[in-house]
């Protein structure tokens, strides 16, 4: 249940007494998301983040995470979010008040290859990746070994296929994939959980990562995965080189084939967060992405290493592709951009482009990283989103309106207005 702007602004005093608002600004919570976010200005002039959780597991995870990041917290070179307070409602939803942290949202389809942002992405991913994984064990949160992580996505792949809406087509590559050993031949590290550009604030680099309901040790390709889609190939490029060039050691060489699976694996995500919602029209939207998907892999095996007679996609073949409208992969969507709902093609892999025959075994870049192959042209949608509705543009709220706007509409109001 949506709550408005002001009913958020009195849980925060209820969850901190202490904490007397001046003002809050609702932000848009998109169809599925886990999470309504406010942002409430208190009378000291302080930014506090109300997180509301939508169900009891988002509500779960809020807590658990937090026993994370307090001890993220002295390891990381940027700043990760602490409950100040937490409450329950007479409903049973978890409401958390943070301290609004330093640094303003960024989009993945802004940053530039070779660009001081990019790097700096690279190098806060491999900040985290290289933390010791029992600093997760400790803080209860979800560990995976290869074997396990593999096989949990196989488990998932089961009861996605059991409501109908996956392509027989999508399964079985994904099943491949999954069952194809030389891929699953890596260490797990501690993972944030697909990065999204909400769960990423800068200022020049990287201040601040929030968002960690989704961490636990596992697969780094999951953190990869929105912005191998998002963000344009050449940027893309230069955060894996940043990010292998600050890991204590060398990615694996298929970190990119996993990358595109956990990207396309994340539409399953989603079809399944709206069979769980009971939302019909969203797990209509999500399954036509998926038909979409079967459509233009049909015959790739780009997510298996390459052996003779394996069919590569074709030069343009991402080109000739129809967009990718609208339910690719799940987004926590915190922020509003005012545009309709639209996604983003998973770009096939291009053998003919020269950045991938750069990457030939024993080439320099090859024993670093398999950087993620790209198509010769990466198309331009309009407005580059994944699942329904998300959009990596998370633009900052309004600042001004009225305090009887809609709960799902970005406002802003002011307490003491709303007295009688």
């Amino acid at each position: 249940m949506l709550r408005r702007p002001l009913v958020l602004a009195a849980l925060a005093h209820s969850a901190v007494p202490r904490l007397h608002p001046v003002s809050v600004h609702g932000t848009t919570t998109r169809p599925g998301a886990h999470y309504q976010v406010a942002l409430v200005v208190t009378d000291d002039d302080r930014t506090w983040d109300v997180k509301v959780a939508l169900s009891a597991a988002a509500g779960a995870a809020l807590e658990q995470s937090d026993a994370l990041t307090r001890l993220l917290a002295k390891r990381l070179p940027y700043a990760v979010p602490r409950l100040e307070g937490l409450t329950v409602t007479s409903d049973g939803d978890t409401v958390a008040v943070l301290p609004h942290l330093p640094g303003e949202a960024t989009t993945w389809r802004t940053l530039e290859a070779g660009g001081a942002l990019a790097r700096s992405v690279g190098k806060a991913l491999a900040a985290l990746h290289d933390i010791d994984p029992r600093v997760v064990e400790e803080s209860g949160l979800p560990t995976y070994d290869a074997d396990a992580y593999r096989a949990r996505k196989l488990a998932g792949l089961d009861r996605a296929a059991i409501t109908g809406h996956v392509p027989a087509g999508l399964l079985g590559r994904w099943e491949r994939a999954l069952e194809e050993v030389t891929l699953w031949k890596f260490a797990t590290c501690t993972t944030h959980g697909p990065l999204e550009s909400a769960d990423v604030l800068v200022d020049g680099g990287v201040t601040a990562i929030i968002g960690w309901e989704h961490a636990g040790v596992s697969d780094p390709a999951e953190d990869f995965a929105p912005l191998s889609v998002l963000a344009p190939s050449g940027a893309f490029d230069t955060v894996i080189e940043s990010y292998a060039g600050a890991r204590r050691d060398a990615p694996d060489p298929h970190l990119s084939r996993r990358i595109r699976l956990a990207a396309e694996l994340q539409r399953v995500t989603a079809l399944m967060d709206a069979v769980a919602a009971d939302d019909d029209e969203l797990v209509h939207r999500r399954a036509a992405a998926l038909r979409r998907l079967d459509e233009e892999t049909e015959g790739d095996e780009g997510l298996l290493p390459s052996t003779p007679g394996r069919r590569r996609p074709r030069p343009g073949d991402a080109a000739q592709q129809d967009p990718v409208d609208p339910a690719d992969i799940r987004v926590v969507d915190l922020h509003d951009t005012g545009d309709e709902d639209e996604t983003v093609e998973i770009p096939l892999p291009d053998e003919e482009d020269p950045a991938n025959r750069s990457n030939a075994p024993g080439s320099e870049k090859s024993e670093r990283v398999a950087r993620t192959p790209q198509p010769s042209k990466k198309p331009s949608p309009p407005d580059e989103t994944a699942d329904d509705a998300e959009d990596d543009d998370q633009a900052a709220p309004d600042a001004t309106a009225s305090s009887d706007a809609d709960p799902q509409s970005p406002n802003a109001s002011r307490p003491d207005e709303g007295r009688d």
